[in-house]
Formats: structure tokens, sequence, C-alpha cells
């Protein structure tokens, strides 16, 4: 793995993963490592199948893996030991770990304001009153204010996505994880959600991104990872990945992706 970039570590720590599909017969991550600090905001790009969505899902917890760990400030919360029939999950660890997906899945049949209550009260026993304020708080922050009371089918793209984010956020993660949530909006949606998630990386909290956006990427990265054939190729500084990149996988994939612009 190629890094240009501060390789401090104790935030995020992925190590040796390895994930197939279909009894072991597909491997989609090979023996991937990858490290982050809390200042981090790491964008994975790279080819579709390259383990990039997998690889969220995995730091996420949602994932069944053959073999590795993951660790959030030192502790493994997601891991396979050798000859171990299941993997082992900290689900209170992975609680502090939010993730917003491309289709929302927002529950269709509550409001906006009980799809963000929901979850701080019947999980972690906030009250209803405090969790209502903080939704409040969120939603008049998103430009969502006027959109309490409507329930998900009334909502544009955008709209879905940024309550989804909200939702996400009530629960005050640690760690954001996105997964191409621009990719099912229509092109003049995409700005609004791409600018909320900029608003968030300017206020420091730590995410990792899974886009095809090569300038979403490049605005709001500290770190740029790519990823294909189920390894990092490389790991830079989004000015070196794109300027200047070392390995010859990831200038076929820059070049082809500009091109394709």
């Amino acid at each position: 793995m190629v890094s240009s970039v501060d390789s401090r570590q104790g935030f995020i720590e992925v190590s040796d993963l390895r994930k197939s599909y279909g009894d072991g017969h597909v491997p989609v991550i090979k023996g991937l490592s990858l490290s982050m600090t809390n200042r981090d905001r790491v964008v994975v790009i790279g080819p579709s199948g390259g383990g990039k969505s997998t690889l969220l899902r995995c730091v996420m917890g949602l994932e069944q893996i053959d073999g590795g760990s993951v660790s959030l400030e030192g502790k493994a919360y997601v891991k396979k030991a050798e000859g171990a029939r299941a993997t082992s999950i900290d689900t209170a660890v992975r609680s502090s770990i939010g993730m917003v997906f491309q289709s929302y899945t927002l529950f269709p049949h509550l409001t906006v304001m009980q799809n963000l209550t929901l979850a701080p009260v019947k999980s972690r026993g906030v009250p209803k009153a405090k969790a209502t304020e903080r939704a409040e708080a969120l939603l008049d922050r998103f430009g969502l204010k006027a959109k309490t009371g409507e329930y998900p089918n009334r909502l544009s793209g955008g709209q879905k996505q940024r309550v989804a984010i909200a939702r996400a956020l009530m629960l005050d993660p640690k760690l954001m994880l996105f997964d191409e949530v621009t990719s099912a909006l229509d092109p003049e949606l995409v700005s609004e959600v791409e600018q909320m998630i900029i608003g968030l990386a300017d206020n420091g909290l730590p995410m990792m991104i899974v886009t095809h956006d090569m300038w979403f990427a490049r605005r709001v990265a500290t770190r740029i990872v790519f990823c294909a054939d189920g390894v990092i190729q490389e790991d830079a500084s989004p000015t070196d990945l794109f300027e200047n990149p070392k390995n010859q996988r990831t200038r076929d994939f820059i070049e082809n992706v500009l091109h394709a612009r």
C-alpha cells in the first residue's frame, strides 16, 4: 500500500479483513487492512465490484466476515477468530457508528419526526421530549423544519437522504459511514446532499465515504483510498492521488473516470 499521509493509528483499525460470498467461492475483500484517526475523512473510490461497499458494511458490522477484525478506539468489535463458525460482533460498540445508504431506509409508515426519534427513545432510553428537541434542531439545521410531520413518500429524494443523515446523527455517532448516498438522486438533488456532508466534515466529524463523484471525493476527503480487486491499491492525500498516483491501476482508473466526464 502506498501512502503519503500521516499514518497515525488508533481510531478505526481494519486488520487483514477477508470476506467472500457464495460459500467462499466469490472473494470480495482479500486481506484488506486500513487505519484512520479521528481527524480523518476517508473516501473510498474504485471500480464497481472492487469491495468498496462491502468494506463499509463490514466496518458497520452488517456482514459475516471470513477473517480479520475491525476495531474502534482499540476495541475489536467485529472479528472472526481462526476456526470460529461465526463473526463476533459487539453491538454496543457498533451502536456508536452511524451509516447512511443510497436507498434512504426510512420507515415509510412513520413521519420525519418519528423516524428521527424512534431509535433514541426505544434503544437508548432518551426521554421523548429531549429526543424531539434534538430532532427539531437537526431538521432546522438541514433545512427540513417544515417537513417534521411529513411521511417519506411526500419528500424528494434529496430530502429523504437529508432526513436519513439527520436520523443517523440523532445517536451522536463517533464515526459516520456514507455508501453512495447520492447515486440514486436526480442530478439537481446531488449538490444539496453533498453540501450537507461537506458541512459535517468541516465541523470535524470523522467519516468513511464510498462515492463515484470525484469532485465530491476531492472536496471532502483528508485521504482517498483506491480499492480494487479486494485490496487497497493506493492510499494518499486527494492532491497526490489525483495529480500524482503511484500505482498504475490507480492511474488507469483516474484517467478513465476523468475522461468519461
